[in-house]
């Protein structure tokens, strides 16, 4: 099974993934990590990354898309992947479509006011990495460590709305290529993760009967 997550910050993709990554046993992949794996293993592609980014400059779609197929091949992506932040682009989504076949985009839908109001409202632990939200708790202590609670500069309210534009710029697209397609899933965020959850099943159980 092959997935592709879209979702604006703060939807519950990361929850998701998580969760499907337990129940079906897939890999989730994104491509920062494969930059920074390529990178640190000094291979060709990674040299090809570093000189474009070390420029300022952003990794070309066809570079991306040679690590993509590389990644896809390994061993561990035998029993199926989700592809989390990848494709941005039209030309990225047709490139990928070219190396493999994928069974369903599942994007979460949520509101800008719903995405400042998780965001602005999420801290992280400095010490163990936790992430927490005022909601449930202190906001200043970790309830996991101990350690102090901070904002990220990505989760500040400019920042989020600099990040909401560029992703719907972006997603718009990829939204209508795939439901031309007839693997598009949209779900509202609002339901909560496990009420995504349990919407995501619903319809990959239909593909896994196919």
């Amino acid at each position: 099974m092959k997935l592709i997550l879209l979702g604006p910050p703060g939807s519950g993709k990361g929850t998701l993934a998580d969760n499907l990554v337990k129940k079906y046993g897939l890999k989730h992949i994104s491509t920062g990590d494969m930059l920074r794996s390529e990178m640190a293993k000094n291979s060709d592609l990674g040299s090809k990354a570093k000189q474009y980014m070390d420029n300022g400059q952003l990794v070309p779609d066809d570079v991306i898309i040679a690590m993509v197929e590389k990644r896809l091949g390994d061993p561990d992506c035998a029993s199926g992947i989700i592809l989390d932040g990848f494709p941005r682009t039209i030309q990225q989504a047709e490139a990928l479509s070219s190396v493999v076949k994928i069974d369903m985009c599942i994007e979460l839908v949520m509101t800008n006011e719903l995405v400042y109001e998780r965001i602005c409202t999420r801290r992280v632990c400095r010490r163990c990495g936790h992430v927490t939200n005022t909601d449930f708790g202190d906001s200043t202590i970790c309830a996991e460590c101990g350690g102090e609670l901070y904002i990220r500069d990505d989760d500040k309210l400019e920042t989020i709305k600099l990040r909401l534009e560029a992703y719907y710029a972006q997603t718009a697209p990829l939204t209508e290529y795939y439901g031309e397609m007839g693997i598009l899933l949209q779900i509202d965020a609002i339901v909560g993760r496990f009420g995504i959850f349990e919407r995501a099943q619903e319809e990959l159980k239909k593909i896994l009967d196919d």
